[in-house]
């Protein structure tokens, strides 16, 4: 994948899959100490040690419409081209964390790409589930969190599109903010 948003969009969907109710996605981004770290955790049905390590197998998957499953696989060595790693911390009716650590300027780390576009896919597609995403620049930070979203809406649905436009450029506008290297 071209863009590390796009893998988060994958993690993401696995965590639907899961039937999580929460997801926390984490994008921290550290010059100072050359590091780049995505965090994606749900509180969906979690897995066992053993289907945790298969999940970075890809010729196996637990989809039923295709025989492999390339997504962690290819997270993991997006990871690893760019001089970090990839680790699942999982356990069975708590929920999985997918950590990603890279080098942040590695000239093998793809651009983190559209978040903005992936936020409001993935809240648009999913309105009743909460998503919170911190997303830290050096020390700078951007949070945002669907439940203080839907409190301020007041029964507005979030799904609604002028309301998705909304969100998307917000995002979008902060973390142009954050990462806007003028003072």
């Amino acid at each position: 994948m071209k863009e590390l948003s796009l893998h988060i969009l994958d993690i993401v969907q696995n965590a639907i899959s899961a039937e999580a109710k929460e997801v926390d996605i984490q994008v921290l981004e550290d010059e100072r100490s050359n590091e780049m770290v995505i965090r994606v955790a749900d509180d969906g049905r979690g897995m066992s040690p053993e289907v945790a390590q298969k999940a970075l197998d890809p010729y196996h998957t637990s989809r039923t419409t295709r025989r492999v499953g390339m997504g962690l696989p290819l997270f993991r060595h997006t990871a690893e081209q760019a001089g970090g790693h990839l680790e699942i911390r999982s356990e069975v009716g708590k929920g999985t964390t997918v950590e990603a650590r890279m080098v942040y300027d590695h000239v093998d780390r793809p651009e983190l790409g559209d978040m903005a576009g992936v936020l409001s896919l993935v809240i648009g597609s999913n309105p009743q589930l909460r998503f919170r995403y911190h997303h830290r620049y050096n020390e700078k930070e951007y949070l945002l969190d669907t439940r203080e979203v839907n409190e301020a809406l007041e029964g507005t649905p979030i799904s609604d599109p002028g309301i998705l436009r909304y969100i998307r450029e917000m995002i979008r506008e902060n973390i142009r903010t954050i990462t806007s290297t003028n003072k």
